[in-house]
Formats: structure tokens, sequence, C-alpha cells
């Protein structure tokens, strides 16, 4: 069996020392600079006309006061044109701001709309990728929460914090620029204050990181969960499991609330302290400035206007920094969400050394010469079906480059030996020994045994899902470490016992076999699984369309349509994983004639508790605790009186 799902929680240590979270920002800006570069450069010009606005907005009362209001009070001149004018000149730059902040959210919503898309297509083309050891040790719940969870705190860091931070640094940058030109005594004052407010939000988003991080790790392991007891749902009522899966959840969400509410206390207690803060410099600016201005003479230089312009000045710099420590904690979540997307997408592929590829070739006499996929078809479709007319053949072949740039051609026959294999799933546990075993072109072989003997293994081995440790598989005398994967399993088709169909029509779901298949090949190719009496009396038919993995079928007709799937693919070798385990026996007597024709000439592995359903293959092999004990065929093994023998005649039962 593969290892056990579930991963230890990522701390704050982890997110220190991975490598991955070094160039996490760089990676994440990677995403928004590599195509956005012209819309990016739009938004920070909005950005910056937005800031200076507000700033001049600032200044203006200084203007305000020191040169019209006081004059105008002095003077007693009834003139205020002076003063219209510029309140009209403040207020243009005032609208410009609003567009400018009006273009810069729509932009960024576009941008991170798209960011959003780029990183979904690239987690989900990465993961096609990943080998099934990859998806055996992950939940689903796990990998989904990637998609969703993960994926939305980009989407907040994008569309909200990232815009916010960059309006708050070049607002602070242009502020603080405005202060000193203003007042470089009262500046000081400022700074101080600001130094604090930094100290603190160092030290508190530094918890808050902390178990936000925790909290992303917490979510995606009730993701998890909630996956497992949703398909398992079944399962949960039949062993009245409901009080202990309320229990472990109970304790995992609870586990995720403790975090959540670790995190949001050290972030909700920033907040208040900032604004405080804010509100306490404010008080000193305009106790310091007016005792500067009247008690240290300095009235000429700090002037009534300059205190009131300073006030605004004050709060349009510390709101911004406010602002950093309140958008922190969404960053801090979105890179946890980040390190997360980017293990994902670190993750290594599939690996694939294979040179030799599947192709097709027309074969006259003992030659074999590759011609087009189409022209193969057209030649198929022809001849209703079959392969050759007497005279030509058209047939698989496999393409074999050599290191001298020649190639060579064989036909593909579905001859498959595997030569003292070992295998281990951890590298700890070796589930197979010494599997030694060969199955001729046409031969139909048989596993048997209790579960956990090592007859799937076998399999998922043939299909290089898992590469063995020690030992030589060959297929058609060529190491199947040579062959790539894709062509491999191309020429394997398969009937698992767990049957997965997709949301779509019965008619899509067979010609998922074979995507170039027609609509009378798929008819066919259901008729030959004995599927087709069932399927005509749906409501649409073949055009019926399937949902939650085909819940309006019984579990033996969807077993039909992917046994029917297995058949439009056409491989010259099939492995059936108890394929006929949903069946009834008077249906599994039907489909037994459909899988007979199903399975002529062609190489066949069928895995089998139910042993009538392989008393006519070729050789049988008994399996037990990865080492095949017994074999030979039925007869033979009847004969001997051994472990088969007891299987057949009840002594001892299968598990």
């Amino acid at each position: 069996m593969p290892p056990p799902r579930g991963a230890r929680p990522m701390n704050r240590e982890d997110f220190k020392k991975n490598p991955i979270s070094k160039g996490l920002v760089k990676r994440l800006l990677s995403y928004l600079t590599g195509k956005y570069k012209v819309l990016l450069g739009i938004v920070f010009f909005c950005i910056i006309v937005a800031s200076v606005t507000s700033v001049l907005g600032n200044m203006f009362i200084k203007n305000l006061i020191d040169d019209y209001i006081e004059p105008l009070l002095a003077s007693g001149d009834k003139d205020f044109s002076g003063l219209a004018n510029w309140i009209r000149t403040v207020a243009i730059l005032f609208v410009f701001g609003v567009i400018a902040n009006f273009f810069q959210g729509q932009i960024m919503l576009v941008i991170s709309n798209n960011v959003l898309r780029n990183v979904r297509d690239d987690m989900f083309k990465h993961m096609q990728t990943l080998p099934i050891s990859y998806f055996d040790t992950h939940s689903h719940g796990d990998v989904m929460s990637h998609y969703t969870n993960d994926v939305d705190t980009l989407r907040q860091m994008i569309s909200q914090s990232f815009p916010s931070m960059m309006s708050s640094g070049i607002t602070i940058v242009a502020t603080l620029a405005a202060m000193i030109y203003t007042s470089w005594q009262l500046t000081i004052v400022v700074l101080l204050g600001t130094f604090t407010m930094i100290f603190l939000m160092g030290k508190i988003g530094g918890k808050s990181a902390t178990f936000f991080m925790k909290q992303q790790a917490s979510l995606g392991d009730v993701n998890g969960y909630i996956e497992e007891m949703v398909n398992g749902q079944k399962v949960v009522k039949v062993f009245t499991y409901e009080d202990r899966a309320k229990v472990t959840f109970d304790q995992k969400n609870e586990e995720l609330c403790n975090n959540a509410t670790s995190a949001n206390i050290f972030a909700n207690i920033l907040m208040p302290i900032m604004g405080n803060i804010g509100n306490v410099l404010y008080v000193l600016v305009a106790f310091i400035g007016g005792f500067l201005a009247i008690q240290c003479g300095l009235s000429d230089v700090i002037t009534l206007g300059v205190i009131g312009s300073f006030l605004q000045l004050t709060k349009s710099f510390v709101m911004p920094v406010s602002q950093v420590s309140q958008q922190m904690n969404a960053i801090i979540m979105a890179m946890a969400g980040a390190d997360r997307i980017f293990k994902l997408l670190d993750e290594k592929p599939e690996s694939d050394d294979g040179y030799v590829t599947l192709v097709h070739c027309k074969k006259t006499g003992d030659e074999l010469t590759e011609v087009p996929e189409e022209e193969a078809l057209s030649f198929k479709r022809a001849h209703n079906g079959k392969e050759s007319d007497g005279t030509t053949s058209y047939v698989w072949a496999w393409k074999h480059p050599h290191q001298d740039g020649t190639l060579t051609y064989a036909e593909v026959k579905g001859d498959v030996r595997l030569f003292d294999v070992d295998f281990s799933y951890d590298g700890k546990k070796q589930v197979l020994f010494d599997v030694s075993l060969y199955a001729k072109p046409g031969q139909k072989i048989a596993f048997v045994g209790a579960t956990g003997a090592g007859k799937t293994t076998i399999t998922n081995l043939i299909n290089r899902f898992y590469d063995i440790a020690d030992g030589k598989i060959r297929y058609d005398d060529i190491n199947i470490n040579k062959i790539k994967k894709a062509d491999l399993r191309h020429s394997l088709g398969i009937v698992l016992q767990d049957t997965n169909l997709f949301t779509g029509s019965v008619m899509e779901n067979i010609r998922y076999g074979n995507l170039k298949a027609t609509d009378e090949e798929c008819i066919e190719a259901a008729k030959l699984a004995n599927a087709h009496d069932f399927i005509s009396k749906l409501p649409n038919g073949y055009d019926t369309v399937l949902t939650a993995n085909g819940a309006e079928l019984s579990q033996g007709q969807r077993q039909l349509i992917a046994i029917a799937r297995a058949a439009v693919a056409d491989p010259p070798v099939m492995i059936l994983d108890e394929a006929t385990s949903s069946i009834d026996t008077r249906t599994e007597a039907i489909v037994q004639r459909g899988m007979d024709a199903l399975m002529e000439n062609r190489t066949v592995f069928v895995i089998a508790h139910r042993l009538s359903t392989v008393q006519n293959s070729k050789a049988i092999m008994v399996l037990e605790n990865g080492h095949i004990i017994e074999r030979g065929d039925h007869q033979s093994l009847i004969a001997d009186k051994g472990k088969y023998y007891q299987l057949y005649t009840g002594a001892f039962e299968l598990e």
C-alpha cells in the first residue's frame, strides 16, 4: 500500500529555513511584472498622482491661513477673488486625485484576476505532471485548499494590500518631504513617534505571522478531513462512525480556531495601538508647535498656518504607517498561502527518461513504415474496425532511436515480462520480493491472493506509476524505463475497481478512453461491454449528462461504462483490476462474454477475488505477502491442492 497521507503543519521556523521563502516576494512579483509591466506602470503613476494631490491638499491649509485668511482679517479687505482662485485650483487637484484612485482600483482588479488565473493555470498544469505517489500521500481536500483558500489570500493581497502598500509608501515619502519643507523641527517629533510604531509592528506582527501561517496549514488539514468524510459518508453511516467523526473534526476545527484566534488577536491589538500612537502624536505636534511659536520666539517660522497644515500632514503620515501594519496581516497570510502554492509548484514532476515512442505503422510483409495517425484511423474505419485487408495492415509499433542516429521499428505484440522485481513504496517496508513472470502476446494472466499481497502493486509497476527498486520489466523485449511513460500507458488499457466518471455526457465519458473516437466507435465499445442496453434506456441515451461521479447510476452500470471506455481505447494490453467486482453474478455472466471479446488477441492481466472469472486464464499467480507462492493454470493448481485449491474450495477465504 502507498505511504499514509498527511504532513506536519508549517511553523514560523520552517518558513524561515525554507529556501523557497527567501525568494517568495521575487516569485510573486514575477507574476505581476511578467506580463503586466505597462499596467503596473499606469497604476504606479495613478498612485503618485493620488498621493501628491492628497499632500498638496494638506499643505493648502498653510497657504489658506497664512496667505489669505490672516491678511484678509488684518486688512479688512473683502476681495475674495484670490482665495476663490486658490480653492478652485485645489479642487481641480482633488478631482485628478479621485480619477487617479478610480483608475488604479479598476486596473488592479484586472491585474489581480489575471494573475490568479495564471497561478491556477500553472498549478493545474504542474499537477498533471506529478506522479501518482504525490496524490497517494496528500489528501485531496488539502490539494483543493491550494486552489481555494491559498489562492484567495493572494487575491486579497494583490487587489487590496499590494496597491494599499504602494500608496502608503508613496504617501509616506511625499508627506515626509512636505513635512520637512514645512517644519523640520516638528518633523523630528513625528519621526520619533513613527520609530516607536515600527518597533511595535515588528514585535506584534512577528507573533501574528506565526499563527497566520499555522492557520493556513490547519485550514488545509480541515478541508482534507471534510473531503474524506464527504466521500466516505456511506461508510460513516454504515459503521455509525458519526460520533467519532464529530470528535475528530472538532479537534481539527478547534486547532484551526485557536490558530486563527491567536493570529487575529495580535492583528487586532496592533491597529488600536497604531491609532492611539497617532492620536498622541497629533496632540504632541499641536502642543510642541504652539510652544515653539509662543515661548521660543519662532512665530515667524512656525506660524498658525504651519501648525494647522502640519497637523493634517501628521495624520496623513501616521495613517499610511497604520495601514501598512494593517495590511501586513493580509500580506503574511498571502505569504503563507504563496509558500504552500510554490511548494506544490516545486514538487518534482514525474521523471521520464524514456525515448522509445508508440507510433502507427503500415505493415507490408515484414516491413514497417511509419504513417500519420489519421491514415491508420481512416483505414481502420473504412474496414469496419479491422487493421488488415489481407494484404496491408496498420499496426502499433515501437519507434526506437539509436545513438548512431538510426531508427528501428518493432511491432507491438504485448509481451510483458518481469525479472526478479523488488519494490517498496517508502524505501523501508518491502512490498514485492523477487517477482518474476511472463505474459506472452494474447495470454491472460491472473493474480489472486489476499488484500495487500501485492497484486495491484504489480500492475502499478507495469504502468510505471512507481519505479521498481531492483529487477527489470520488459515490454516486447524493451526495458520499460526506455519507453516514454505517456506512450507506455497509451498501450495499456485499465479498468479499476473504483470507477471515476466525469461531469459530462455518457458519450463523453466513454470517449475519454480515446478522444478521437467517433460516436459510432463509442457505441460499438458500449455494445462490446454490454452497456448499450441500459444506456439506451437513460432519459437522453448517450447524451444523458452524468454528475457527481455518476451518482444517478448503479455501481454496476458505472463499471460497465468504465469497461466501454477501456474498449474504445483499443490497447494491445489490458489490466482489469477487480473489473467485475461491482456487478451481480447474473450481469457478470453477460459482461464476461463482452470481456472475453474485449480480451481477444490481447495480453490481459486480471486481478480478481471471484475465482470464477479467472479459470480460463493461461496462468494464475497466487501471491502472499509480496511473494508468488504458486503459479499455473486452473487445472494444475487444483491438482496441486495448495493455497489456490483452498481458495477455490472455500477451505481458505480471501480477505
